[in-house]
């Protein structure tokens, strides 16, 4: 059997799901060698719970070890491609968490970026960001892997197999992710973030609408491409009483905390993606397909498999119910088997069998940089108030 030994850079909230998923890969033996953080403590508790051998502040110690196959980025998104190229010229395969960039200021800008710097410089200067990290990427021998988990739900795989089959035209889909607000303390700040509610939950939706756009055009054998994109966003927590945000966690300070995006694809159909933070009653993630002929309703959450019921809490402290929410009284949808559901398990698994019998992986750069483009259109398209359109080569009409 053979090993794949891994580092992975960051010990948050996204270092817990992917340590959960190593543990459960078959057929390819992991060895969870190093986690590193700033955070140095708290690096030493994501290893003492999913067994990482060591512990180190310095990501240059990742780098110089021969022994690592991967190094797994889970750092905040103003590091993904600057730590990305840098493992990627030291020899190591890579998996890059969501989003592949943004737009985290430059010099002379003016503060607070997200309502004082033009969208269309936003544009523009991540589109050349990732046009120069993509070309150095499909240079190098070493994988790049995205790790978007929308593309790993079992739903979400099953509805390509059917669509592979059926070689379907998939006239829209309609995509969403929204929660109550972040919990994040820099989640309201686009200098820290690259934006709000759309690159933090409606990435997901759009990557797998993207997806599923290519698995009809590979089985169709045809070309589909982003067309334009149209888009609204807005601040409503800046409508509402201190009050009135009592249950709400989202703080936005320059950032949308609402965004709807329609993309219209080269074929002439459609998708429309929706991301907020003003959603209780837990984490909402689905795509719709609607195509000539069928209907695929992919729930990624809520579930159904299991509802409970209770009066009170008493003895459930440190029951885990459901992400977001507060109280576990009355109704609520319990998160079974949550790391295989939202794609983490299937994931992981893909990476690491991409880097032990190098077999490309199902999310790669390419669905990475189409992505992040799209967000980016949409926030000038909102900006401006216009539909922005692309050539070929994703140059803005």
């Amino acid at each position: 059997m053979k090993t794949v030994t891994i580092a992975v850079i960051g010990a948050g909230f996204a270092a817990h799901f992917h340590g959960r998923a190593y543990a459960k890969v078959h057929g390819v033996k992991v060895r969870l060698k190093t986690i590193v953080d700033v955070d140095v403590e708290k690096a030493r508790e994501v290893a003492a719970i999913y067994g990482f051998e060591q512990v180190t502040a310095e990501v240059s110690d990742v780098f110089h070890d021969a022994e690592i196959d991967i190094v797994d980025i889970v750092t905040p998104p103003h590091l993904h491609v600057e730590l990305a190229l840098e493992a990627l010229k030291a020899g190591k395969h890579v998996i890059c968490e969501k989003p592949l960039t943004g737009y985290f200021g430059e010099a002379g800008d003016e503060k607070p970026i997200g309502s004082k710097v033009s969208k269309a410089k936003m544009y523009e200067t991540v589109l050349k960001e990732m046009e120069e990290a993509r070309t150095i990427i499909k240079a190098n021998d070493k994988m790049f892997m995205y790790a978007e988990n929308y593309i790993y739900s079992p739903n979400i795989l099953k509805a390509a197999e059917i669509i592979r089959s059926k070689k379907s035209k998939l006239l829209f889909m309609k995509g969403e992710e929204s929660i109550k607000g972040s919990t994040s303390p820099v989640a309201g700040s686009w200098e820290k973030t690259g934006g709000g509610a759309l690159i933090r939950l409606g990435c997901h939706p759009i990557s797998g609408v993207l997806w599923l756009k290519q698995v009809e055009a590979q089985a169709r054998n045809e070309e589909i491409s982003v067309a334009s994109v149209v888009a609204d966003t807005g601040n409503i927590a800046s409508t509402l009483t201190e009050h009135e945000k009592r249950h709400l966690t989202g703080k936005p300070i320059d950032v949308e905390d609402f965004a709807t995006v329609t993309i219209t694809f080269s074929d002439g159909t459609k998708a429309v993606i929706m991301s907020s933070d003003h959603v209780l009653g837990g984490v909402k993630n689905y795509i719709e397909v609607y195509a000539n002929d069928a209907v695929l309703m992919c729930n990624i959450t809520p579930t159904d498999n299991m509802k409970t019921y209770f009066l009170d809490q008493d003895g459930l402290e440190d029951v885990y119910i459901s992400e977001m929410m507060p109280q576990k009284t009355g109704w609520n949808h319990v998160f079974i088997a949550e790391d295989i559901l939202r794609g983490y398990r299937y994931e992981l698994q893909d990476f690491v069998e991409c880097a032990a019998f190098g077999r490309k992986p199902l999310s790669d750069i390419d669905l990475a940089y189409e992505t992040t483009k799209v967000i980016y259109a949409a926030y000038l398209s909102a900006s401006e108030g216009r539909k922005v359109t692309f050539d070929r080569t994703a140059s803005l009409c």
